[in-house]
């Protein structure tokens, strides 16, 4: 199947027996966004033991985690806070837009391909549901920039991937090195003070998601290593490995966007790792910001369960790298 596929619920409807989250309507009160607020970044399985990678309950406990750390509460709803003339213009330069759109717009459908074939109920439900929040992460950002007159190339069709696996692991991979870099940089640019404190809540969410997201996809990774026989896993191991290299490749150097005119449009594809100065007026050095993407990166995985795999090349690469890195006084 190669054919566009437009709506990120079109794509949801692929999946056997998924229903989307039946949201609170109306205002919630305080209370009730706190206490979702602190389910979504804590969460313990109930089972005593170790969680053995590859078991059936190491796979029903990642799945449990993920649906019962969700958050009803759509960011995407919420008003857009006014923007002093200074920061609205750095809002609207950050060249970043027409990428990040575009990208939760391809995650949401490779995840939603991939989650169709899958025959285990709990994973399905559990990919599905990760689709779902991709879709809603790209809501926020389609009504920010329509907010702030941010203006963005228009969308190209979203193609259904021939390979869903390999899709699924591109996207997979793909957040799990952009969200180690972006969680640094959004607590970069919390500390700069140069953005309202209501548009850094409101993006808050959407952080945490990403978390939640890289959490179960390694999780995914380890058990279903686990699942192959030896020559099926020989198999998966070169798959990983060539992800690995084309994503490497793609961030040399410019990523280019398709509109749906067909014209391409570049932007800087590594802006994760040198976007810093975007988004603080303080001078921060990139050792300096590699470990503040540690620390964020730990203090966000802090709160689940320690038996789950979590997601360690990004976070060993940089670690190994500073360890031969002095910075300067």
């Amino acid at each position: 199947m190669d054919q566009p596929v437009l709506d990120a619920f079109d794509a949801a409807a692929l999946i056997p027996g998924f229903r989307a989250p039946q949201l609170p309507q109306g205002q919630p009160d305080a209370q009730a966004i706190e206490a979702a607020e602190h389910a979504m970044r804590h969460w313990t399985s109930g089972v005593a033991g170790p969680l053995r990678v590859g078991s059936d309950t190491h796979r029903s406990e990642m799945c449990r985690m993920f649906r019962e750390t969700f958050n009803p509460y759509r960011p995407s709803v919420l008003a857009w806070p006014p923007l002093e003339a200074a920061t609205l213009k750095r809002i609207v330069e950050l060249p970043i837009w027409d990428i990040a759109v575009q990208t939760e717009g391809r995650a949401r459908l490779r995840m939603a391909a991939y989650a169709a074939t899958l025959s285990d109920p709990e994973l399905r439900d559990a990919l599905a549901l990760n689709a779902w929040e991709e879709n809603r992460h790209k809501e926020v950002l389609s009504r920010m920039v329509h907010a702030y007159g941010i203006a963005l190339a228009s969308e190209p069709p979203y193609i259904y991937p021939k390979d869903t696996e390999w899709a699924y692991l591109v996207t997979g991979y793909s957040e799990c090195i952009d969200s180690f870099f972006a969680f640094g940089l959004f607590e970069v640019a919390r500390r700069s003070g140069l953005f309202p404190p209501e548009l850094i809540e409101t993006f808050e969410p959407v952080m945490q998601e990403e978390c939640r997201h890289i959490l179960l996809f390694a999780n995914w990774v380890a058990w279903h290593r686990a699942q192959l026989s030896w020559w099926r896993r020989l198999r998966f191991e070169i798959k990983v490995a060539a992800v690995w290299g084309f994503l490497g490749w793609e961030r040399v150097g410019l990523a280019r966007a398709m509109d749906a005119e067909g014209n391409v449009h570049e932007h800087d594809n590594n802006f994760t790792v040198n976007g810093a100065q975007s988004v603080s007026d303080v001078d921060i050095s990139v050792p300096r910001l590699m470990r503040l993407c540690i620390e964020e990166n730990d203090r966000r995985f802090a709160g689940y369960d320690t038996r789950l795999v979590r997601p360690l090349t990004m976070p060993g690469l940089v670690r190994f790298g500073l360890r031969f890195v002095k910075e300067k006084q």
